[in-house]
């Protein structure tokens, strides 16, 4: 993913556009179908470790089928400008699609190459027209400008490659400008993660059944340490500015939504992989599902926060970047933190025996250490896992 500036007629920044780039590609291209949804997704569940959050607006592709699909989730209205290219001839469906986002609030961009009266009906919804000033001609542009003027829409110039062409643009009477004169895209620092794509047909399934409660999504979710931590990210994202965090699954799907799970699960669902699930998720799996398992024989209360400071604890190593800037972009309650990082507190003590007991590390267990406990909570963890994994790839 890539986003390259829109500025002002001050040449100052007042927004970035996301574009797309495949791996073979040179250049970065507005995304089309395939890839509209996962940079939705994206937006909120890339892991990036580097550099300030730039507040200004992004303008986002979304391709005709994924507006007709209903499958957008709820999206800071601030922080977002919904960039639509309609086709020729947009029936009525695709005008009331674009007719919701409007009364939910979000602005709108229309990528237009020159005036459609078939596009009245979103002219009179949009705030802002797009032309790429390459495929005109001053007098074609000037001709655009005067027959859009009467919906009261903004003009962006796109394409701008010399200052000559933004000097012109200007006194034309665009107020926005962007094109490789000014600044070209660049890539957007970070990782993307994938979720098994198993289980998110799994958690899809599951979202539509009316008898379906937050304890049920947990158990399909907690199957897979990326997708817990995609949703984990998602809940800490600007679109839903929690006033307070979560140490459970359950917890962030009552605070998301049902609706809203399910939509999100569905984004995920566009852009994961088939991959089977790397060794390494088991071992999560299994250090996770031991230490609730230890805090329960111990009788110590909130035994779901044990089980998440476990899977969480290596995710990292998962991901490829460092620990606490993965530790940073998701919600998680300070013991569940203190406790992967510096082994504190209750939770902290039974994750450092937890680890040592996988590791064969004995010598560094403690005198009191309760032998039995561990041995049947690693030997049940162990068939849990199993039976977890193997669960995804049933029929």
């Amino acid at each position: 993913m890539t986003r390259q500036p829109i500025f002002d007629g001050h040449q100052k920044v007042v927004a970035y556009e996301l574009l797309y780039r495949n791996e073979n590609e040179a250049a970065p291209q507005l995304a089309d179908t395939e890839h509209s949804g996962e940079m939705i997704l994206n937006v909120y569940t890339s892991i990036s470790d580097a550099g300030a959050v730039r507040r200004v607006p992004a303008f986002l592709p979304v391709s005709p089928q994924l507006l007709l699909s209903g499958s957008i989730p709820d999206l800071p209205r601030k922080q977002v400008v919904i960039e639509l290219e309609p086709d020729e001839s947009p029936d009525r469906e695709y005008e009331q699609a674009v007719l919701k986002l409007m009364r939910d609030g979000y602005r709108i961009c229309l990528r237009s190459r020159r005036y459609n009266p078939r596009h009245d009906n979103l002219l009179k919804m949009a705030q802002i027209v797009k032309l790429d000033v390459r495929e005109l001609d001053d007098a074609e542009l000037k001709q655009q400008l005067a027959t859009m003027a009467p919906f009261k829409v903004a003009f962006l110039a796109a394409g701008i490659e010399q200052f000559d062409q933004l000097e012109r643009c200007v006194e034309m009477g665009f107020k926005l400008y962007q094109g490789g004169f000014l600044s070209r895209p660049k890539m957007v620092q970070g990782r993307r993660v994938s979720a098994n794509q198993v289980a998110l047909m799994q958690l899809i399934q599951e979202l539509q059944k009316p008898s379906t409660t937050p304890e049920k999504l947990e158990s399909l979710i907690l199957r897979d340490p990326v997708l817990t931590f995609k949703l984990l990210r998602i809940v800490n994202s600007a679109a839903y500015a929690l006033v307070r965090k979560v140490d459970s699954i359950a917890q962030a799907v009552v605070l998301l939504g049902l609706e809203q799970v399910r939509k999100w699960a569905t984004l995920i669902a566009m852009s994961a992989n088939r991959d089977k699930p790397e060794e390494l998720a088991r071992l999560l799996l299994i250090r996770g599902r031991m230490c609730e398992l230890v805090a329960e024989g111990m009788r110590y209360p909130n035994a779901s926060s044990f089980f998440m400071a476990g899977m969480m604890s290596g995710l990292h190593a998962m991901l490829d970047i460092d620990r606490d800037a993965m530790l940073e972009q998701v919600p998680l309650g300070d013991d569940i933190k203190m406790a992967i990082c510096d082994g504190a507190g209750t939770v902290g003590t039974v994750l450092g025996n937890v680890v040592h007991y996988e590791s064969g590390d004995w010598d560094l267990l403690p005198a009191d250490f309760d032998g039995s406990l561990y041995d049947k909570a690693y030997r049940a963890s162990l068939k849990w896992t199993q039976e977890a994994m193997q669960a995804m790839y049933e029929d």
